[in-house]
């Protein structure tokens, strides 16, 4: 009887979805400040730009790998203050899920736990080249990703036709 439920229970484990962040890390980094010293003796009137992109990248077995690249350009009236840009990475295991599920997972779920590291790390950046701290606003994945969706979709039907 004891084997038979442990039987059970292991095929039931297959089938369950599974989801585990394996390591976070830095894969690239950069700033630049070329009107530096003479840009900290001007008023102080910024204007941020930011850009923001995601790639993924299956790695061996259900392993995926996720870079958040995040580029900010911050302006002090036309002259470039500084540019600072991280590619912020996670290896996440991912099995178990439908097609629409795991997009979804490696879309909008992944960059979401990687975007409070690459925030806080481009931070960090701008502090050490003395600046004011950016404090960027959380990002909308999720909405992101359906805006992505519904791009793709309106692009197919235009495709078919050419």
């Amino acid at each position: 009887m004891t084997e038979q439920a442990n039987t059970g229970a292991g095929a039931t484990e297959e089938q369950t979805p599974q989801f585990s962040l394996q390591r976070i890390y830095v894969r690239d980094l950069s700033f630049e400040a070329p009107k530096s010293p003479e840009i900290f003796r001007k008023e102080w009137t910024p204007a941020v730009e930011m850009d923001l992109n995601t790639r993924q990248k299956p790695l061996d077995g259900d392993f995926h790998e996720i870079v958040l690249t995040l580029s900010v350009t911050v302006k002090n009236g036309d002259e470039v203050a500084f540019i600072a840009e991280v590619q912020q990475a996670g290896i996440f295991l991912i099995k178990g899920l439908d097609a629409a599920s795991m997009s979804h997972t490696l879309g909008a779920f992944c960059p979401n736990i990687l975007f409070p590291y690459a925030r806080e790390t481009l931070d960090s950046l701008v502090v050490r080249g003395s600046f004011p701290a950016l404090m960027l606003a959380p990002v909308n994945f999720d909405a992101l990703y359906a805006q992505e969706l519904q791009r793709l979709q309106q692009a197919a039907p235009e495709n078919a036709t050419h």
